[in-house]
């Protein structure tokens, strides 16, 4: 890897030369990583790969009219071809009103350390990595006769940097890491049927990873729960979301806030500002520069945005009133509202937009107390498919997890469908549980919400 120092220099003459070449503004983003990973199966090495990248994009403006170029060709002659491509790029296109980079005065970056970046990620020898790929999966395979095969364990390690410029002052870089680790088992009954389930473990530096053994019994623990699986018979019954499956509702409230849907009307959220659109015990915080309890920073921190807004917090709904809409640069002048920093910018195209690390505020209750209070219900542990519709709300998507009867767990379902509507759905969260754990970017505890049908036999 290059220093920052090299990488810094290199955005900022991309833009310069853009200038000169006719642009009246650029932006300029270089990012460069490398990344490990193996996979063992049944104690073997399945696949082993390791691999670095470096890559540079730019953004050009000719007035109204822009184009983007990008290349992993950071030589003179590669970076010359980029900047003349997107010049000519430019002079094609269909001029947009909207179009442009952020204000100067909107310009900066979070000042304090988010802690992103722990060399430890890539301090094991190779041999070691394996290993702890091999722990993982051998601790599942030990933890019950009942687990007879594995789809894998695995490692994997990734360090980046990134740097952004633009012609209006900005200049900033950070560097990320991250490591994860996983084992993915399958159990058999007495039949021959056959389950199967995983669990993982992330964190930016190494030490913050759950033990292998941890995650294996974890796993086969969750394969074993899914035997003797059968249909339930179609009815309305309160379900109850697993905070790994909870968090895709918040992945569904982000898309339905996100400006790209506001702007186009294609939202059951649009024209919702300051209504109440959830039950009123629901906060959803997107935060960009939150720290994790061990002192780290979340997955989806970062110290500005892929547009060169500092990073913030934003309050997307506030018990349960709508308070914001999530926007970069071009949907907030599309709305005539202001950029909430949400912007994210891979190396080509135009800026998208993207959550920090999205999350609902836990409540009081444990999950315990949460199942205890469900006479029957199904208790979601995976969803399958992507039936949600944002312009309506209509949700409908497959589903396995167990069936709750007189406040018990009982015995495993699949092949069920869970159906309702997010503008009815999100208002009838009648409980939260006090679980939250960032597993990723996004998180929410474990959520009963009543009024949805099972479909099933």
């Amino acid at each position: 890897m290059q220093n920052g120092e090299e990488l810094r220099d290199l955005a900022a003459q991309v833009v310069a030369r853009a200038l000169a070449a006719g642009a009246t503004d650029a932006e300029a983003v270089v990012a460069e990583g490398d990344e490990f990973s193996v996979t063992v199966r049944m104690g073997e090495v399945e696949t082993l790969e390791e691999s670095g990248s470096r890559g540079i994009g730019l953004r050009v403006f000719r007035g109204k009219r822009s184009a983007s170029a990008s290349s992993s060709d950071l030589t003179e002659a590669g970076v010359a071809e980029m900047v003349a491509g997107a010049i000519a790029l430019s002079a094609v296109t269909e001029e947009d009103a909207f179009a442009g980079l952020p204000e100067a005065q909107d310009l900066g970056q979070y000042q304090a350390d988010l802690h992103l970046y722990f060399d430890d990620v890539y301090s094991l020898p190779g041999p070691e990595r394996i290993a702890l790929a091999r722990r993982a999966e051998a601790a599942a395979l030990a933890y019950d006769p009942r687990i007879t095969n594995s789809q894998g364990g695995g490692f994997s390690a990734t360090t980046g940097r990134r740097v952004l410029a633009n012609s209006r002052g900005f200049l900033g870089e950070y560097r990320s890491s991250s490591c994860g680790l996983y084992a993915a088992p399958l159990a058999t009954d007495e039949s021959g049927a056959m389950q199967r389930d995983s669990w993982s473990s992330s964190a930016r530096r190494l030490g913050d990873l759950e033990q292998p053994e941890a995650i294996g019994q974890e796993a086969a623990r969750r394969a074993l729960r899914k035997l003797g699986a059968r249909k339930v018979p179609t009815q309305q019954v309160p379900i109850v979301f697993a905070p790994e499956v909870a968090r895709s509702l918040l992945g569904h409230l982000f898309e339905a806030a996100s400006g790209d849907s506001i702007w186009r009307s294609a939202s059951f959220l649009a024209g919702k500002l300051g209504a109440q659109v959830a039950a009123p015990g629901i906060t959803v915080i997107d935060d960009h520069r939150m720290l994790l309890p061990t002192g780290v920073g979340g997955f989806g921190s970062s110290p500005f945005d892929g547009e060169g807004l500092a990073s913030r917090r934003n309050v997307l709904v506030a018990q349960g009133v709508l308070q914001s809409y999530l926007l970069n640069t071009y949907t907030a002048r599309k709305l005539g509202m202001r950029s909430t920093a949400n912007a994210t910018r891979g190396l080509s195209g135009a800026p998208g937009i993207g959550p920090g690390n999205l999350y609902l505020e836990p409540g009081t209750l444990t999950p315990e107390e949460i199942l205890k209070d469900v006479p029957r219900g199904l208790y979601v542990t995976s969803l399958m498919g992507f039936g949600a519709n944002m312009v309506t709300g209509d949700y409908s998507r497959g589903a396995s997890g167990l069936w709750i009867e007189n406040g018990e767990l009982t015995y495993a379902v699949e092949e069920v469908t869970i159906a309702g509507n997010l503008a009815t759905m999100l208002p009838n969260i009648t409980a939260i549980g006090n679980d939250l754990v960032f597993r990723s970017s996004v998180a929410a505890p474990t959520l009963r919400v009543d009024g949805m049908t099972v479909a099933g036999a």
